[in-house]
């Protein structure tokens, strides 16, 4: 599958990692215990300042208004794991996949998303959503993908900085994965780099398979 950014989000970067033949199932109890430990740093943190506070949240909520989504009703994915922590709702053991994920995303203060390839179809755009489309989220509820900052293949959105879609939802059934990284502008390239290549490196080492990583 092909990858492209939209020239209205050529100002913003984006880390792709594609993983191969890779093995999804219960987190073994080192990634637990990191996620658990790092949530109840994160909670003490959270008594001094708000999670719109954090300079990553910050700075996303900053680019949700810039292209016209309202953050105060579609926060970033991030600001969003952060409100739960501050509320002692820790997040639970998911997959091996979606902790990895959650908690790269609380470390770098930093949306991803991990989506399964199967149930990607064609080729994929990464743009600003129409007043046309909505997609069934995670969060269990229709969301308008009306100016907000979007994963789309040709069956519509299935990932963006907020929230991604049940459809590509990684299961333990999942093989083939695609993780996309929204990184925040003011992140050096050198920095993006460093994390991307880790984000793969400790997903392998936990799944298995083989990947490859690229900014676009």
């Amino acid at each position: 599958m092909k990858i492209s950014v939209h020239s209205s989000l050529k100002s913003l970067s984006f880390g792709i990692i594609h993983y191969k033949n890779t093995t999804v199932s219960e987190s073994p109890q080192m990634l637990k215990g990191r996620l658990q430990l790092f949530q109840e740093s994160l909670f003490f943190d959270l008594k001094d300042q708000k999670p719109a506070d954090f300079e990553g949240i910050a700075e996303w909520r900053q680019l949700f208004k810039q292209f016209g989504k309202d953050p105060n009703r579609y926060r970033p994915s991030t600001e969003a794991l952060l409100r739960r922590i501050a509320k002692q709702n820790y997040l639970p053991s998911t997959n091996s996949a979606v902790d990895l994920n959650n908690f790269f995303s609380l470390q770098y203060e930093t949306p991803l998303g991990i989506y399964d390839t199967q149930n990607i179809s064609g080729d994929i755009e990464i743009r600003l959503g129409s007043d046309q489309e909505q997609f069934e989220g995670l969060n269990g509820r229709m969301n308008s993908a009306e100016n907000l900052i979007i994963a789309a293949d040709s069956n519509g959105p299935f990932g963006s900085p907020c929230v991604d879609s049940a459809r590509t939802a990684v299961s333990k059934e999942t093989n083939d994965a695609l993780h996309i990284v929204y990184f925040r502008p003011s992140l050096p390239k050198e920095e993006q780099e460093k994390m991307l290549h880790s984000l793969k490196d400790m997903f392998i080492q936990v799944n298995g398979g083989t990947a490859t990583a690229k900014l676009v």
